[in-house]
């Protein structure tokens, strides 16, 4: 079989979200099935950082598809032209998004539908378009593979998709996300906590990600437990953070707050492993890949009781409603409160990450290509 797999996400710099989950799936897979062709095709350049199997072809396809007009032309004509030599039995797509003129059986991954859930939190021609063209996506494509069962029975009930084609593949975390030494988390306090313990929030700043719940949340913890711990959050400004900046302008515990942005991966890795707990209130996920993150580094983690966190995180985690800053602030101060009940969530943690591996994943996977291959 010749398996084509859409990798425009691929690229030379640091890997996050999608282009990650498409890499180690796709590495993965390569490799396990070495029978098989694959036709990797990636619309700038071939990385020079990624490892390419002998069964493995790698093809560029211009143009850059980076706005509306050549993301078109490169999913509907370009690719498909340039695809035609090869003669793929299927298409893989797995960043949301499909062809909708190839007549090659196409199998669409789809993360979750937070832009119908939350449509005030993305910008009004991104919600134009998901709003126009999934439907379109699902219906064209033969198999839809999504990360969780939540994200199934919501694709099931927004758009009345049959379940019988929809396979959940789940994701997994990064291995660099490994426990340290107390020697190791204490130099990482040091760096960047002046020494003390700290909570950690790891993700965008973003409305959907809640970092204003979390805010007030800590404000509430310090208020009631004169502690010495910090908030440290570590994520790009995303979209819509003024907000966020407006309110650290005039925020009581500024000076035990600590805003990084974007923290390189294998520093990131040591935040989260050092940290009290990861505080993870979210709105909305599809998987919530923090939250293995942190169980693979044995941190404790609370999180938010919606969409696909529950599932996720099974009872290895504590869980807050995330429109109340009071509950996400009660679960911060039982978990400082309560160092049996940490060490509880350390053990089941390490239990609970245990069952996402990138190999559960590409095995996963590759059942939904030979249904309809």
């Amino acid at each position: 079989m010749t398996i084509a797999v859409n990798t425009r996400f691929w690229q030379d710099d640091v890997l996050e979200g999608y282009g990650y989950f498409a890499q180690q799936v796709f590495s993965n897979m390569a490799m396990q099935q070495p029978s098989h062709n694959f036709i990797w095709v990636f619309d700038k350049s071939i990385p020079t950082n990624i490892y390419i199997p002998k069964n493995v072809k790698a093809i560029v396809v211009k143009p850059v598809a980076r706005h509306a007009l050549s993301f078109l032309y490169w999913y509907n004509i370009a690719v498909p032209l340039a695809l035609k030599k090869y003669k793929p039995q299927i298409i893989i797509q797995p960043f949301g998004y499909c062809s909708l003129f190839t007549t090659v059986k196409q199998i669409l991954v789809i993360h979750d539908l937070a832009f119908i859930h939350y449509p005030k939190f993305i910008p009004k021609h991104h919600l134009y378009f998901y709003t126009l063209f999934t439907p379109l996506f699902l219906k064209k494509a033969t198999a839809i593979a999504t990360v969780s069962e939540f994200s199934k029975q919501d694709i099931i009930t927004q758009y009345k998709i049959k379940a019988n084609k929809i396979n959940v593949i789940y994701s997994a975390a990064k291995p660099v996300f490994v426990p340290l030494s107390w020697e190791e988390k204490q130099q990482t306090q040091d760096s960047y906590a002046n020494g003390f313990q700290y909570f950690l929030f790891v993700g965008g700043v973003h409305p959907r990600k809640n970092v204003m719940g979390l805010l007030k949340a800590f404000s509430i913890f310090k208020k009631w437990q004169q502690s010495n711990f910090k908030l440290l959050i570590a994520g790009r400004l995303a979209w819509q953070f003024n907000d966020v900046v407006e309110k650290l302008k005039t925020y009581k515990y500024k000076d035990d707050l600590v805003l990084l942005d974007y923290v390189e991966e294998k520093q990131l890795a040591r935040l989260v492993a050092s940290a009290y707990a990861i505080v993870y209130p979210s709105f909305f996920e599809g998987f919530g890949v923090p939250i293995i993150e942190a169980m693979q580094c044995k941190t404790p983690i609370i999180t938010s009781n919606v969409s696909s966190m529950p599932e996720i995180a099974g009872d290895a985690a504590l869980y807050c409603n995330p429109n109340e800053h009071e509950d996400i602030a009660k679960q911060m101060i039982t978990l400082y409160k309560d160092e049996n009940l940490k060490q509880q969530l350390v053990t089941k943690g390490v239990e609970q990450a245990n069952k996402f591996t990138w190999q559960r994943t590409s095995n996963l996977l590759w059942s939904t290509i030979e249904k309809i291959g």
